[in-house]
């Protein structure tokens, strides 16, 4: 006898907030309805993030945006699709705008796209979400600026190449649809949002280790 597979609760966006464990070590998503335990990023991963943000931060005073544009421990990013929710590897906000967004000051929860000058996502085994599921959601949302981080080369080969080599996506906002602008090996990343980025793919790379 064989038997039935129970289909997975699905929960709303809602419903996910209410049932996140306060104070988590672990992070989760909300994808489809489908909560989602996200991997615990290794050692590289985590270097590479912190060695990211310090990199945005110093820039973020150069342009004389510190203390305007942050760069929070924690958010949850709300696309328009109900029964999603995300919490980016980086965001940069800009906290000029955040003040209008009803459920930050309480929730932590990003609604506003005018409100995010940079998501990042630094790219591990679920690559799929990264290069497919947040890149959509992340263009409906309007965000203006989407970096994805695939030092790794774990992405598909129709965009990071065959071989499959490293590769740091500039997805910029252009008429409501994202122009994906690849970054490799010694490249000097374009960035609208921060000009002055003058780093590489490798350059990033070697200052986090």
């Amino acid at each position: 006898m064989t038997q039935a597979q129970t289909e997975p609760k699905l929960y709303s966006f809602d419903e996910f907030i209410e049932w996140y464990p306060e104070n988590s070590a672990v992070r989760y998503e909300l994808h489809e309805g489908v909560i989602i335990k996200m991997p615990k990023p290794k050692g590289k991963h985590s270097n590479l993030t912190g060695s990211l943000i310090e990199q945005l931060l110093i820039i973020i005073r150069q342009m004389g945006k510190g203390g305007i544009w942050t760069i929070p421990r924690e958010s949850i990013v709300k696309p328009k699709r109900e029964q999603s929710g995300y919490e980016p590897d980086i965001i940069v906000l800009n906290q000029e705008v955040i003040k209008v967004e009803p459920r930050w000051e309480n929730e932590s929860i990003i609604q506003n796209p005018d409100s995010v000058k940079l998501i990042v996502e630094v790219v591990s085994t679920n690559w799929r979400d990264d290069y497919y599921n947040k890149l959509r959601d992340y263009e409906e949302m309007g965000i203006e600026e989407y970096w994805i981080f695939d030092y790794a080369a774990l992405g598909p080969r129709k965009f990071i190449g065959n071989p499959k080599q490293p590769t740091l996506f500039v997805c910029t906002l252009v008429d409501g649809e994202y122009q994906m602008n690849p970054f490799t090996e010694n490249m000097t990343i374009i960035s609208a949002t921060f000009p002055q980025f003058n780093l590489s793919l490798e350059q990033i790379v070697a200052l986090s280790l």
